[in-house]
């Protein structure tokens, strides 16, 4: 009897195994932000704005600096385990956040949600990248992306289930339900074995592991490697933005209560990304079978979406305006999400993309922080449209370099 790892279909089942795994992961970390007012009336120390900013900012902080230390980690052990390791961890943090009685412990899991939820998307997305070698690559990165953007989303939803029972409860649940998938995961997922190069495989054994500083010299060494952090790293600024100011930025110019524009500004955003991603990733499929730029086109694509919708959003005063700036930035957003990994796949070899991504992540993370205290700044000056506006011409320049200077030779480097 074949295998179940040997069929066809096993890669797009690990697709969605992982696809559940990014659900749970954003669902986590984004319900805390919602449950404030829940949590405040038996943690007093919540009613602070700056210690609610801590909590926030702690795991952004922790999750950034671990990024580049899990990428290496990824790219050294089994990733299946690595994965599930993560899943558990961040599960039982959030299970254990239902019995914290102060703020410190609050924030002392917060801080190991960090390091836990950080050690998962460089290893996923290069399980996913080694077991799709062939066409359709972006499609299983860009259907993964999905699980992020609808576990945001129902994270949104935290308060809602806190009302209706405690803020207690809706930790305990949602954290026992990932330590239930994890062990789903320990059953079905596995790792896929990375076949020796021609090159490599008389050089050294194939189990032989590249020692971690001589890997990141190599990877920074990589010319195209750092265009590939720049344009990460300038399009997650209004990646960022749009998550933790678009809903501010609605009901200043459009008038509207926060009620009305909060859910206007995730729902189109969240909706438009997830066209985007099934856009961009069949067409970079298709067209890099014709062209090895195909991936690169298809995120310039994205990113040229982005350019008009940004300065709309950010100087446009009707809803018409606002709705279509947003639905445009999110198609073009999801195509370039999708294609990250699979470009990156095209410059960097398989035992190095990992670490590579972790980087990259690092880079975003550190990007977004600091463009939300920036875009806080401009708030208060009344600037927050013209904030949104400028990032149209960084996204501009990122999109000059990538196309300027990737020229890839293969769509899978060894």
């Amino acid at each position: 009897m074949k295998k179940l790892t040997e069929s066809k279909f096993y890669p797009w089942l690990v697709v969605g195994l992982l696809w559940v795994v990014a659900l749970l992961n954003y669902m986590d970390r984004q319900m805390l932000s919602t449950m404030r007012d829940a949590m405040q009336y038996d943690i007093q120390e919540l009613e602070s704005a700056v210690n609610f900013g801590r909590l926030m900012a702690i795991f952004l902080w922790i999750y950034g600096l671990m990024s580049p230390v899990a990428g290496a980690v990824a790219d050294r052990i089994n990733r299946k385990w690595l994965i599930i390791a993560s899943l558990g961890v961040w599960s039982a943090v959030t299970l254990l956040m239902g019995y914290a009685s102060n703020f410190n412990q609050i924030l002392l899991l917060r801080a190991l949600m960090g390091v836990s939820e950080a050690l998962y998307i460089p290893a996923a997305l290069s399980l996913i990248a080694d077991y799709f070698t062939g066409s359709a690559r972006s499609l299983a990165i860009g259907i993964h992306m999905t699980g992020l953007y609808l576990g945001q989303a129902v994270g949104g939803f935290g308060a809602t289930v806190a009302e209706k029972f405690s803020w207690q409860t809706t930790f305990h649940s949602f954290g026992l339900v990932g330590i239930i998938y994890a062990v789903i995961l320990i059953l079905l997922l596995h790792e896929k074995r990375r076949e020796p190069s021609l090159k490599t495989e008389t050089a050294k054994p194939a189990t032989a592991k590249e020692p971690v500083l001589k890997s990141f010299v190599m990877i920074f060494s990589n010319v195209a490697f750092w265009t590939i952090l720049f344009f990460f790293a300038s399009s997650s600024l209004p990646g960022w933005a749009t998550k933790n100011w678009l809903p501010t930025l609605f009901a200043d110019s459009l008038g509207l209560p926060m009620s009305e524009a909060g859910p206007i500004a995730t729902i189109t955003i969240a909706v438009s990304s997830f066209i985007g991603v099934m856009i961009g990733g069949p067409l970079s499929d298709f067209w890099v079978r014709r062209n090895l730029r195909g991936r690169i086109y298809t995120s310039a694509t994205g990113l040229a979406l982005m350019i008009p919708a940004l300065i709309l959003i950010g100087l446009g005063h009707s809803l018409f305006a606002a709705v279509g700036a947003g639905l445009c930035f999110g198609v073009g957003y999801g195509m370039f999400d999708a294609n990250n990994m699979p470009i990156l796949c095209q410059f960097v070899p398989a035992r190095q993309r990992a670490s590579a991504y972790g980087l990259m992540n690092m880079t975003g993370v550190f990007a977004g922080a600091v463009i939300t205290d920036v875009l806080g700044k401009w708030a208060n000056e009344g600037h927050l449209g013209l904030g949104f506006a400028f990032m149209a011409a960084v996204t501009g320049a990122a999109l000059l370099l990538q196309l300027l200077v990737l020229r890839p030779e293969t769509d899978n480097m060894e």
